[in-house]
């Protein structure tokens, strides 16, 4: 019987982005699942977070602790040994570390909330949670290899599994990453219903971003702008943001113009723009240590459609659960 799960799931991942999607959600919601049974002490046959692993052959190799609240804030997964034969052709991943977003529970709220303050600041990667992270990502990738090691995240969750993803990338290791709702740190220009205002203030934030870029590349820290967002181009993430979702639906205006950049014969000011934001620019003219986790070279990035009734569903996990959804994609490969 096991041996037939197996071989079904194999062809899920083979024949339908989608079931992949739904399981790196899944697995992410576990996380979720974890710390609330954890703040509800619901334990052995009460627990309701296992199920969400166990449906897709997948057992809990381990949680990962905040040491600052001893909240669950992830989770690595490990996918059933018995199905050995499919992890050498790199469609069934051996180990997924998935991250949670922001709750609400009276135990970890507060740290939660100050993560997602260090995201606005861009800090999180002075953060312990970021570090715990990072290890137990270069661990399985040590133990099983990058084609074997999948990420996952929502939200705060998300911007973590992004900046663990960047940090492999500069070191060779390209992981397969699904970031669901990942925060883009900026003006809700997305949101402008005239075309011709929203191109334009784009346009005007290249110029600023692009001329305080060049005006800094004397200092040590700025000298090759290029090297280290260049370096992250072969990493393609795979991006999952709601239109309606102030939190993240500045990507798409992020790739958008891009191409237009591109397209107008202007892509020299984007490539220097697209690769930091204004925020991280000032806090480097002031000697200040800043990693601007949103941007990103490559992409391919779905936008969910469907109609919203709010910011809630907007911005909730449980939409990439769904079969029915209006979805458009699109892959953004960074031009070297």
């Amino acid at each position: 019987m096991c041996f037939c799960f197996c071989d079904n799931l194999c062809d899920l991942f083979l024949q339908n982005a989608h079931h992949r999607r739904s399981i790196a959600a899944s697995l992410v919601s576990a996380a979720y699942i974890l710390e609330h049974d954890r703040q509800e002490n619901r334990q052995g046959c009460e627990a309701l977070a296992p199920q969400w692993w166990e449906f897709f052959n997948f057992q809990l190799l381990y949680p990962l602790i905040d040491t600052n609240d001893s909240s669950i804030f992830g989770a690595v997964y490990e996918f059933n040994p018995k199905a050995f034969n499919y992890y050498q052709t790199g469609i069934i991943p051996k180990y997924v570390i998935a991250f949670r977003g922001t709750t609400i529970k009276k135990q970890s709220v507060s740290q939660d909330l100050w993560l997602d303050l260090n995201i606005i600041k861009h800090g999180l990667h002075q953060s312990t949670r970021f570090g715990t992270a990072m290890q137990a990502v270069q661990r399985m990738v040590y133990v099983a290899g990058a084609s074997n090691v999948w990420l996952a995240g929502h939200s705060l969750g998300s911007s973590i599994a992004m900046l663990v993803g960047k940090n492999m990338a500069k070191m060779g290791n390209y992981l397969d990453t699904y970031l669901f709702n990942t925060p883009f740190i900026a003006a809700p220009t997305e949101k402008i219903q005239h075309e011709k205002l929203k191109h334009g203030v784009r346009f005007a934030s290249s110029l600023v971003k692009a001329g305080l870029t060049v005006a800094m590349k004397g200092s040590k820290e700025n000298r090759n702008p290029d090297d280290l967002f260049t370096a992250l181009a072969a990493w393609v993430p795979k991006l999952f943001v709601n239109p309606a979702d102030l939190i993240c639906s500045e990507y798409i205006g992020y790739f958008e113009h891009r191409d237009r950049m591109e397209y107008l014969g202007v892509s020299g000011i984007e490539r220097l723009a697209t690769q930091t934001s204004v925020t991280g620019l000032l806090k480097s003219a002031i000697g200040r240590e800043s990693e601007v986790i949103h941007v990103v070279p490559s992409a391919h990035m779905t936008i969910n459609r469907s109609p919203s009734l709010n910011f809630m569903e907007a911005h909730g996990l449980q939409q990439w659960l769904r079969d029915d959804l209006h979805l458009q994609s699109k892959a953004y490969q960074y031009r070297l």
